[in-house]
């Protein structure tokens, strides 16, 4: 009887044991997926995600003071792509538009964006506006519109939320990897780095760090993401410690198959269910913090509009209830939404879970 390769020889056990321990990726995912989509709270989640990225990606459309088109002195023009092709160095304005003021100049036609005005435009004839047809939600103190405000405000509070947990993910799946898969003194050490870091107040810290930096949305960022991947590397810990017993990578081990190739190739696969869950909840915390600083009026510069920095200007203007219910609303919805997704992901990565709660 011809004797088997290795590759069949490594094969065999991780076809033939712990069949559960090791599905597929297409079969786990597409359980995954029909689960979600009989989990009505986690749909809704999913969707509202889905439609804020829509709005972040589509900001500039959305809102702003540039026409889509233009008809000037007998030519067409489009302001609004050649503005983002010189944002990008792909172009040049012309000299006929160079610091026009497109809402005021006498063209043939203009068609403008559902919202025609940019976060950052001031009118100072029109402070503390209430909602009407020229500003959906109103204006705060220097005459922004919220609405603009809400829309690009969107891109600062997403892309924090997911810098900052993307910086946590690395560092947590990393030294939560070594100490479940190496154990002994290796785990010991690092499971006392978990305690020291559990002890700092991430809060307070970004408190004190903006008191001695000039505030930085890139410095917020790195201190969120430091600062919170405890949770997600005490999972992957203990995903490794059940893991590594496993068949399959005994199997593994004897083939003489690398340490890196274990753990990142054949076991963090299997480890990351309960991670994403903690993923997707760590954002939602990410927005929370940042929309906290925010509203303290510190962690990101003064001149960025973010959801918190228009609800801060409710606190000096308490008749203007619009700028407190309409970004407090923004807040609470993204949050919600994220929790909604992460409870529906933890249901259906860990069917066990269901009804414990």
């Amino acid at each position: 009887m011809a004797a088997k390769s290795p590759a069949a020889a490594a094969a065999a056990p991780a076809a033939g044991l712990a069949p559960m321990e090791v599905p597929s990726g297409e079969g786990q995912w597409s359980a995954v997926w029909k689960s979600l989509r009989h989990n009505g709270l986690a749909l809704v989640g999913l969707y509202t995600i889905l439609f804020l990225f829509t709005v972040a990606a589509g900001a500039d459309f959305l809102a702003n003071n540039k026409p889509y088109y233009m008809i000037y002195q007998g030519r067409s023009y489009f302001p609004l792509v050649r503005s983002g092709l010189v944002r990008f160095g792909l172009a040049k304005w012309q000299p006929e538009l160079l610091n026009m003021d497109f809402k005021t100049v006498n063209a043939e036609r203009k068609i403008f964006p559902p919202i025609p005005h940019l976060a950052t435009d001031i009118d100072l004839r029109a402070p503390f506006e209430t909602p009407s047809p020229q500003h959906w939600l109103g204006t705060d103190k220097l005459g922004r519109d919220v609405l603009a405000g809400l829309i690009h405000g969107s891109r600062i509070s997403l892309s924090i939320g997911f810098v900052a947990v993307g910086i946590a993910l690395v560092v947590g799946v990393v030294l939560g990897a070594l100490a479940g898969y190496f154990g002994s003194w290796v785990d010991l050490l690092i499971s006392r780095i978990f305690e020291v870091m559990l002890t700092v107040p991430t809060f307070f810290l970004l408190i004190a760090i903006a008191a001695m930096f000039p505030p930085s949305i890139f410095l917020t960022m790195a201190i969120i993401g430091l600062t919170s991947w405890v949770g997600m590397a005490r999972f992957t810990r203990s995903e490794f410690l059940r893991i590594r017993g496993l068949d399959y990578v005994t199997a593994a081990l004897a083939l003489g198959v690398s340490t890196r190739k274990i753990m990142f190739r054949h076991i963090l696969p299997n480890a990351l269910a309960p991670v994403l869950v903690s993923v997707v909840l760590g954002v939602a915390g990410a927005i929370l913090t940042e929309s906290s600083l925010s509203f303290l009026g510190i962690g990101v510069p003064l001149e960025a509009v973010t959801w918190g920095s228009i609800l801060n200007e409710a606190r000096s203007a308490t008749f203007a209830w619009w700028l407190a219910v309409f970004p407090g609303a923004a807040i609470f919805i993204t949050v919600l939404a994220y929790y909604l997704l992460g409870e529906g992901l933890r249901d259906a990565l860990d069917p066990r879970l269901k009804g414990t709660r």
